[in-house]
C-alpha cells in the first residue's frame, strides 16, 4: 500500500491494547504504518489515567512531534517536567536535547495524542533511567543493556 493516499477515520482503524508493566499501558491506533509510507508515520495514542506510553527515552534518527487531542499530563525532557493538556504540540529532536516521557496525570480521564513520527531504516533508542539501547529497524527491533560491550572482532 506504499505511495497511496490514505483518508480514514481514526476510530475505524483498529486498537492495538498494550499493558505489560504496571506504569506502562496504552491504546494505539496506526493512522499511517511505517511500511504505507517512506518518511512518516502517524499513530493515535490513548493513556489510561497515571500511565505512560515508554519510559524516558531519546531517539538518533527518528524525531518525534505529539499533539495532545484531550485529557491532560506531564512531559519530562531534560529541561524538567512541564504540565500539557489539549492543543499542545511537543517536538523532541532526535538526540539527547529530545529524551522524552509522557504520563497522564489525570485521575479519571484518558490522555488522547497523536504521535507523528519520521522513519529512519534504522534508529537507535537510548533509555538514560535503565542504561538500555533499543535497536530499532532492519527486523532487529531489540533492547539491550548498554554496559554489555563485547570486544569488535568476537565471534569472527
Amino acid at each position: 500500500m506504499a505511495g497511496q493516499i490514505i483518508h480514514i477515520k481514526g476510530n475505524e482503524v483498529p486498537e492495538k491494547h498494550k499493558c505489560e508493566h504496571k506504569d506502562y499501558e496504552y491504546t494505539k491506533r496506526i493512522i499511517v504504518s511505517r511500511e504505507q509510507a517512506k518518511q512518516c508515520a502517524v499513530s493515535l495514542y490513548e493513556l489510561p489515567p497515571g500511565k505512560c506510553a515508554y519510559p524516558y527515552h531519546f531517539h538518533t534518527k527518528n524525531e518525534e512531534v505529539f499533539y495532545i487531542i484531550s485529557g491532560q499530563g506531564m512531559i519530562r525532557t531534560p529541561d524538567g517536567e512541564k504540565a500539557v493538556s489539549a492543543g499542545d504540540f511537543l517536538f523532541f529532536p532526535a538526540d539527547e536535547k529530545g529524551a522524552h516521557k509522557l504520563t497522564n496525570t489525570s485521575p479519571d480521564s484518558n490522555l488522547v495524542y497523536i504521535d507523528f513520527d519520521t522513519s529512519n531504516d534504522i534508529d537507535i533508542t537510548f533509555y538514560p533511567d535503565s542504561g538500555k539501547i533499543g535497536v530499532w529497524g532492519m527486523n532487529i527491533d531489540k533492547v539491550y543493556k548498554a554496559k554489555d560491550h563485547i570486544d569488535y572482532y568476537e565471534g569472527e
